[in-house]
């Protein structure tokens, strides 16, 4: 649920705060005075694109927030995004600088606009005005029939990815094959060359230090003697000196046990001593100045480098070449064996794919059973006597495959008895598309939160109307504000109205109001009392004279509604 709003210096809004609460929140005012603006700020909290052009003339930034419950789904996608979660609420801010930079804070922590577009769905979904066109696009009538029944599409989405990256092989090796057969000759001269080379991978760095070694062999010698005499063979030796030591303390060890420690530390200082002295001597003697082991190395370094001049930066880039002008050539030697294989295997996840949006569409078309028959109900619930239907049509050529199935989706309406049913776009009435629309919003939203009591599938916490009910009346519009309060039981909503019908139905009634000055026009929001919505109501029924037969009439609305 939505607890609070806040927006500075955003718009026309100078600094405004609301606290919401469950049930039916309702929002009126004037026409112009700015109502949809909040919503757009909840917007730009939910991820939507942000613009310099949203400051308040004058300011140098705009700060919108909000604070909504948590869910747990919510707190999985804060998981997710290493944000760190308060127990009961998320916190959600956008600060919008003059110089177009924007910073995004969740629970007061750095985030980015792709959190809460991810957490979007979870806490709100906003139906603007704009949903009477774009929510009958093909794509959205099929997200609102899968979202309907809870439908997933994971399985025939794995099943086109797979016969795609199949299909995308195979067209590279036939479409490939001439432009191949002209590099083979090539990659067989570089195979070669690789091969005959016999690297390994750590031999360079091997070979760096031999030769430094053998280039300095008179001094390395002479250092590393010098290191066994000063050590081990000298008369002052620091072995000499430590033998000297640890027989001093054996003498100290006969009267006082605490010398243990020391006696036994320099014991293993010695045993080290000697074995460095050791290993120094050793390396000395196996030192051979030989010119002829230089100059082998030199010519295997400057081989080396010719190798990595053509094939890559190091060693390891070469033999990484070296295997995949193999592979290149292993393609071009068993081409016909590869083709013979991939066909078999496009073959076969196309088959996966069939079966998968075999599948999907049987349940499309149960769901549109479903969603059809309650949207029907829910619009003549709201004033009309229409037929209405959703055809989901199976398209099995593959020009028609895609991630999300192969099902063409067509809403369709009757909108009048006798009339033949026409595809919902084609509604002429604006009044009847608003209908429609909520109809099929209620019905969707119903049959998640179904879902949702039963454990089954994710429920937005806030639905947010933004005058969802344009182009209504009468009894059409008490019908709405009647539907609107019978979703509201189970879900908090948000909604924008200039409808006294729906506003009489509120459980929390706001009023946005406009100030203008010759400098500055201010919007500004405020919870209304039940004088003050008598009063609002009234205005809504009347215009700008309020009479007494509208406070009336407006007070029989609070009254009739209430029941």
């Amino acid at each position: 649920m939505l607890l609070e709003l806040r927006a500075e210096n955003y718009i026309v809004v100078d600094r405004a705060e609301v606290t919401f609460g469950p049930g039916l929140n309702v929002l009126t005012g004037e026409t112009g005075a700015g109502k949809s603006i909040l919503i757009d700020a909840l917007s730009l909290l939910l991820g939507e694109k942000a613009s310099p052009d949203l400051i308040r003339r004058g300011a140098e930034r705009a700060v919108v927030s909000c604070v909504f419950e948590t869910t747990p789904g919510a707190l999985a996608i804060l998981d997710e995004n290493g944000i760190d979660a308060a127990e009961q609420e998320i916190i959600l801010r956008r600060e919008i600088a003059a110089g177009g930079k924007a910073r995004v804070f969740i629970n007061n922590q750095p985030a980015t606009v792709a959190a809460l577009r991810a957490l979007a769905p979870e806490l709100a979904l906003i139906h603007a005005q704009s949903d009477t066109l774009s929510a009958f696009d093909p794509t959205q009538q099929r997200l609102l029939l899968d979202r309907s029944a809870g439908i997933s599409t994971e399985a025939v989405e794995l099943a086109f990815r797979q016969w795609q990256q199949v299909r995308e092989r195979l067209g590279a090796l036939q479409a490939g094959e001439q432009d191949r057969l002209r590099m083979v000759d090539l990659w067989r001269f570089q195979a070669r060359e690789i091969e005959q080379a016999q690297l390994e991978p750590d031999e360079e760095e091997k070979l760096v230090a031999e030769k430094s070694v053998l280039a300095n062999a008179e001094k390395v010698y002479a250092a590393a003697m010098s290191a066994h005499d000063l050590l081990y063979e000298s008369a002052n030796s620091a072995e000499a000196a430590l033998r000297a030591g640890i027989r001093q303390f054996e003498d100290l060890l006969r009267y006082d046990a605490r010398w243990r420690e020391a006696v036994d530390q320099l014991a293993a200082a010695r045993a080290t001593v000697s074995e460095y002295a050791q290993q120094a001597r050793d390396f000395a003697e196996n030192i051979q100045a030989s010119p002829e082991r230089l100059d082998a190395i030199e010519e295997r370094l400057a081989l080396l480098d010719k190798l990595k001049r053509k094939y890559g930066a190091s060693v390891a880039e070469v033999l990484a070449y070296g295997q995949e002008v193999a592979r290149k050539l292993a393609e071009v030697d068993n081409r016909d064996d590869l083709l013979r294989a991939l066909r078999q295997e496009l073959e076969i996840s196309a088959a996966a794919y069939r079966a998968a949006a075999d599948a999907l569409t049987l349940e499309r078309q149960k769901a549109a059973t479903r969603l059809a028959r309650r949207a029907e109900e829910e619009i003549n619930q709201l004033a009309m006597k229409s037929q209405f239907r959703i055809a989901v049509t199976a398209r099995a050529q593959e020009a028609h495959w895609s991630p999300h199935g192969w099902d063409a989706i067509e809403y369709t309406i009757a909108t009048n008895p006798g009339e033949p049913l026409k595809p919902l776009e084609k509604i002429a009435s604006g009044g009847e598309m608003s209908r429609v629309m909520l109809a099929l919003k209620v019905s969707v939203e119903s049959a998640t939160g179904a879902r949702k009591a039963a454990g089954k599938a994710p429920l937005p916490r806030t639905l947010i109307f933004d005058e969802i009910d344009i182009g209504i009346g009468g009894g059409a519009a008490e019908a709405v504000g009647e539907k609107l309060k019978t979703l509201s039981r189970n879900q908090q909503i948000l909604c924008i109205t200039h409808l006294p019908q729906i506003a009489a139905f509120a459980d929390q009634h706001f009023l946005i109001e406009k100030q203008s000055t010759a400098k500055i026009t201010r919007t500004s929001i405020r919870p209304l009392s039940q004088q003050e919505r008598r009063q609002e109501i009234a205005r809504m029924l009347s215009g700008a004279t309020v009479t007494e037969s509208s406070l009336k009439h407006a007070e029989q609305m609070l009254k009739l509604s209430a029941r």
